[in-house]
């Protein structure tokens, strides 16, 4: 069967940052059932599911590239507690996509990032930099494309959570026969190869929940 070249598109038509909430100071023993009813909803909110659509086939399958799913920025290159500067990962990935008869495969994802601010911080403002990569399944790249989140801590703070939303990602099919789970949808950051060999070998800095001092790297495996 001759198959023509797959042409593909990645359309963003909206994106969206929202804040991610701490947790409530108020013990789970003093809230009412409304409150407990509330904070439920909320949560439920927060983690964006999106809608499931009946489709003629599989959906591509979605994930974070392991070398590109954390950010950790050092002053002087050195990887040490009190050398970060900013931090950032890509912590969960919703998606759904809708396609029948001839129609080309419309995918959306739901992206939550964490970002952390560390001592050697130069400011307030950080934008960070990722990508959204479409490729024929463990085979070639067929399209990628780069996206810039500004992020903003506010005075005293080191953590920072955003929810993006990419609403139309449009990859063309050949004929009907072809499915989505011929694809993958990769996300990461844009890193340097430094910050790549970093996180292949499984190394992380995370912001301590009690202040600005930024935790020990940890090393561990996928």
């Amino acid at each position: 069967m001759r198959r023509t070249a797959l042409m593909l598109s990645v359309l963003v038509t909206a994106w969206t940052m929202v804040p991610v909430m701490h947790a409530f100071a108020q013990s789970s023993d003093e809230k009412s059932d409304a409150d407990k009813k509330k904070q439920k909803e909320e949560w439920e909110l927060r983690q964006a599911p999106l809608p499931q659509q009946k489709n003629a086939g599989a959906c591509p399958y979605v994930k974070v590239l392991y070398d590109a799913g954390r950010y950790e920025e050092f002053k002087d290159s050195q990887e040490a507690s009190q050398s970060v500067a900013y931090t950032g990962e890509i912590e969960t990935l919703n998606a759904d996509c809708q396609y029948k008869g001839l129609e080309p495969i419309h995918n959306k994802i739901a992206i939550t990032f964490a970002f952390g601010r560390g001592p050697q911080a130069p400011e307030a403002h950080k934008t960070y930099r990722y990508w959204i990569a479409v490729t024929h399944r463990n085979r070639s790249v067929l399209a990628k494309e780069y996206f810039n989140l500004p992020v903003t801590f506010s005075a005293g703070q080191d953590r920072v959570g955003a929810v993006e939303t990419v609403n139309d990602i449009v990859i063309p099919r050949a004929d009907k026969s072809v499915s989505g789970e011929n694809f993958e949808i990769l996300v990461g950051f844009d890193v340097t190869p430094a910050m790549a060999d970093f996180n292949r070998e499984g190394k992380r800095f995370r912001i301590n929940a009690g202040g600005s001092q930024v935790a020990e790297a940890q090393t561990g495996g996928r």
